[in-house]
């Protein structure tokens, strides 16, 4: 019978070998042991992520091994979940986020894999998906009492919903509750400065740290 930290080292390991059959199978086996199921994502999953978002950002990975390891996480939080359900378990959240891609753009792989890089250092992430009009930007903000919200934009002509993003939520009078960041191919820092934004980010890893640090300000 494997041990606890045999169980946390295989989920781990499985994200880093991209198998998401094994680390279905390996979080089952933590369910079965009775391992408490955010140990299982704090010190297995989310650590084969980070592993392999360090390898991306040091050129040593490919964007599509950071995207499958972000499915393999996937794949082992939805084994755990009912647990921490049931078990009314609360992961300690680094803070509350909502995330989209802006109206008129339906690129997401970027955005993907923020949000899965976000996830994995415990924060809350509210994807609202592609194509998001600055309302449901609002709105969402609204709802989840979020701390950050985060656009992004691939193409140079979508860069103006961030700005209208930004002013939707002056107008609804909730802009000095969040902080907001924004990336994107299309997306200088130059442009988030102009728009009032206070991140940028160009890349996952560094998003994450921004975020962070946006928390704390």
């Amino acid at each position: 019978m494997s041990s606890k930290s045999d169980v946390i080292e295989n989920l781990r390991k499985s994200v880093l070998d991209l198998d998401v059959d094994r680390v279905r199978a390996a979080a089952e086996e933590a369910v079965r042991l009775g391992i408490d199921p955010i140990e299982a994502i704090d010190e297995g999953l989310a650590k084969g992520v980070h592993t392999i978002g360090d390898k991306f950002a040091a050129g040593e990975a490919f964007l599509t091994e950071l995207v499958m390891a972000g499915e393999a996480m996937k794949a082992g939080v939805e084994v755990l979940r009912p647990v921490i359900l049931q078990r009314k378990l609360q992961r300690k959240s680094t803070g509350i986020v909502v995330i989209g891609t802006v109206h008129g753009d339906i690129h997401d792989i970027g955005k993907n894999i923020v949000t899965v890089m976000l996830e994995a250092a415990g924060f809350d992430v509210n994807d609202l998906g592609v194509d998001v009009p600055p309302d449901s930007f609002v709105d969402k903000t609204k709802e989840s009492k979020a701390h950050i919200v985060a656009m992004s934009a691939l193409l140079t002509v979508t860069t103006p919903e961030q700005k209208n993003t930004v002013q939707a939520l002056e107008k609804a009078g909730i802009r000095k509750n969040v902080k907001v960041a924004v990336g994107g191919a299309a997306v200088t820092s130059e442009w988030a400065r102009e728009i009032g934004a206070e991140g940028y980010s160009d890349n996952a890893v560094d998003a994450v740290e921004l975020f962070k640090k946006l928390v704390a300000s």
